[in-house]
């Protein structure tokens, strides 16, 4: 089995319900063992700036799936949930983003590990860290807590925890 970290994120309502769809979906799968999942956090919008914020999240799996494979999961999920690829950085039901497999490092059409944004991105690093602080992030050298810390301060504040007040969030 292969650890795995991905990346949940949603902004379109119900947020909170997209993302535990999401990991309802991915650990009915017979080759994915869901191991931990931070918190949920709120975060403004990156890129493209006119639209609602996301919930966002981190989970480390154990996989038997290969990269390539595992990708085709999380996509399907994203179809499955209703995901709209229209706008670059745009609104989604759900995104499910491949962090880290393995410590390998890969670049492909489809895919590049680890995550070519990831050390810019707090949304991204700031749950990481909660769930795996001293995870070495192939490629920087570097924690992935000594890479929250690299972060601008105003970066680090704007992910903020996040918990539903009741279902429907």
């Amino acid at each position: 089995m292969t650890r795995v970290y991905i990346a949940l994120g949603s902004n379109i309502e119900p947020r909170y319900n997209y993302l535990m769809d999401a990991i309802l979906l991915l650990g009915e799968q017979e080759t994915i063992t869901l191991n931990k999942q931070s918190s949920v956090y709120e975060t403004k919008p990156v890129g493209y700036t006119e639209q609602a914020d996301f919930l966002n999240m981190v989970i480390e799996i154990d996989t038997s799936l290969s990269a390539s494979q595992l990708l085709v999961a999380c996509q399907a999920i994203e179809q499955q949930l209703g995901r709209k690829r229209e706008i670059r950085f745009g609104p989604r039901t759900v995104d499910l983003d491949i962090l880290l497999y393995r410590q390998k490092q890969m670049e492909t059409k489809r895919l590049t590990i680890p995550h070519p944004r990831m050390h810019e991105r707090a949304f991204v690093l700031v749950p990481l860290a909660e769930i795996a602080p001293d995870l070495k992030i192939t490629g920087f050298n570097r924690t992935v807590s000594e890479m929250v810390k690299d972060l601008p301060a105003a970066d680090r504040q704007g992910v903020v925890k996040w918990a539903p007040t009741d279902i429907s969030d």
